[in-house]
């Protein structure tokens, strides 16, 4: 039986090769139970690393241009990348 496994990186800019500035971890597998701030480092220092590693990219962010007045806003993080791995588990 397969389930899925899903990393959310959220990156300096809009380069799969920038640095992992936060992230999000969901195992649907159950092999390890994650909550929000509970390791210092991010899992992968970039998400070209998490492709690296067998991770498939299967969303991206849009680059969409902030409004004039807006390009300094840090009210959220813009470059949102999803990633899952299948991985079996027991039945």
């Amino acid at each position: 039986m397969r389930r899925q496994k899903v990393l959310v990186l959220y990156l300096a800019n809009s380069a799969l090769d920038a640095p992992t500035v936060a992230w999000s971890v969901y195992d649907g597998a159950g092999e390890a139970l994650r909550m929000a701030g509970d390791q210092d480092q991010p899992p992968y220092p970039t998400g070209l690393a998490a492709l690296k590693d067998g991770w498939r990219l299967f969303q991206a962010s849009q680059l969409n241009p902030h409004a004039r007045g807006e390009e300094f806003d840090l009210a959220y993080l813009k470059y949102e990348f999803w990633f899952e791995q299948l991985v079996e588990v027991a039945s």
